[in-house]
């Protein structure tokens, strides 16, 4: 806590209790305004000081509640033994301190003190007129005394609890929120990198397969030349407008938005990579049913993702894409002929001088288009951060991922199970 509201604290409580002790002074005070009967002693100075005398420990209640007890009945037990002064309606320096005890000491020291300030209560009635009435208005007086007491001391750990809750949830809200941030930060990254990396790698492939295309088939050349400046225009819209959503101000909130991807969309994924010279198979199994769209985004992306890192590091020839769809689940595989996992970047070769995922392609005979091997893979099918952000998808959707070798061993294989959840409405 900042000290400067600690000081703050403690100079509003003394200013409190010496509020309330000049308030009972106050009041101990009337009997000698009002004039008395003649026939009675009059009112003297040394009356008053000890009267005052009561009101004194008060300005120190709450730090010694029950000292202050005592004090005060130390000081009427001397003010009515050793003067003939006036006499108070209400004990009111007794009632104040019973009432700071039962609200702030602790449990044995508040017992004791409440049955030894009702025990008081008799032998002082004794002293004063011994009537019944006035000895079961004392008890009433001091029993309500404590009571209130008792009262304040629920509703000050009511509040303490309510304000500890409050804390409690500020705490927890600002955790989650920054545990929501980080998920965001690491969703935004998967997609950027989705995006960027299928774009780039596809441009990267068309580029080294360029320069030998032009010396043996110009047309594929061209078309090369066609499809890197139309990845490259829509990886652009893509990063545009996911860079808009995460600026701020009122031109951006008003900038065009699209839904992410759909099945519906994967044709087209698979037909742009098909343009790169490698052989890709597409094939769904099974009755399509609605899916959320987060999962149909998901699923796109893991497949693209998939696709990226065989066109980057696998070196393949074919890649079959499979989604089966079942009662209850749906499975994604993407399986290539390529290196496979932990080979090496050693082949320069390819089936073909045409366009192929890869290095250029060097060393290949004929006129179709055949992969080359990637001179910038990371070994198989590898993909780093891009097989995590595939286990992280399925993970976020309560599935799994599993990577390793294809059929026979040869290839590299990506499968994902996700669970499908019932669709009322599109």
């Amino acid at each position: 806590m900042d000290p400067r509201e600690v000081w703050a604290r403690a100079r509003g409580a003394w200013g409190t209790d010496i509020g309330v002790a000049l308030l009972v002074q106050a009041a101990v005070s009337v009997p000698w305004v009002i004039p008395r009967d003649p026939r009675l002693e009059p009112a003297t100075a040394t009356a008053y000081l000890l009267t005052a005398l009561t009101v004194v420990p008060l300005v120190w209640r709450r730090r010694a509640p029950v000292r202050v007890l005592l004090a005060v009945f130390a000081a009427q037990a001397l003010y009515g033994l050793a003067v003939d002064g006036p006499g108070q309606t209400l004990p009111y320096p007794a009632l104040v301190a019973l009432y700071t005890v039962a609200a702030l000491a602790p449990s044995p020291a508040r017992q004791i003190c409440g049955a030894t300030a009702l025990a008081v209560v008799f032998p002082s009635t004794a002293l004063n007129t011994g009537e019944t009435r006035e000895l079961v208005f004392a008890l009433i007086v001091f029993t309500a005394a404590y009571g209130f007491g008792r009262l304040t001391h629920t509703r000050q750990a009511y509040t303490r609890a309510v304000e500890d809750r409050a804390r409690q949830l500020e705490l927890t809200r600002r955790i989650e929120a920054e545990r929501a941030a980080a998920r965001e930060r690491a969703r935004i990254a998967r997609e950027m990198h989705d995006i960027l990396s299928h774009a780039v790698s596809l441009m990267i492939v068309q580029a080294e397969a360029g320069p030998v295309a032009v010396r043996t088939a110009p047309e594929r050349a061209e078309a090369a030349f066609d499809a890197i400046s139309e990845t490259g225009r829509d990886a652009m819209a893509q990063l545009r407008r996911m860079l808009g959503v995460l600026r701020e101000g009122e031109a951006d909130r008003d900038a065009p938005r699209e839904p992410q991807p759909v099945l519906a969309e994967l044709e087209g994924l698979v037909e742009r990579v098909r343009a790169s010279g490698l052989e890709v198979s597409y094939e769904v199994v099974g009755p399509v049913r609605a899916l959320s769209l987060d999962t149909e985004a998901t699923v796109h992306r893991i497949v693209q993702e998939a696709l990226t890192n065989v066109v980057r590091h696998a070196a393949a020839r074919t890649v079959a894409v499979r989604l089966v769809h079942g009662a209850a689940r749906l499975s994604v595989s993407v399986v290539d002929d390529g290196r496979g996992p932990g080979a090496g970047n050693t082949g320069n070769t390819g089936n073909g001088d045409g366009i192929g995922p890869g290095a250029k392609g060097r060393g290949g005979s004929g006129d179709g288009p055949g992969p080359g091997t990637g001179s910038a893979g990371d070994g198989g099918s590898g993909g780093g951060l891009g097989l995590v952000g595939i286990a992280e998808r399925a993970a976020s959707h309560g599935g799994t991922a599993r990577t390793g070798p294809g059929p026979r061993g040869r290839g590299f294989r990506v499968e994902v199970d996700l669970p499908l959840e019932p669709v009322r409405f599109r």
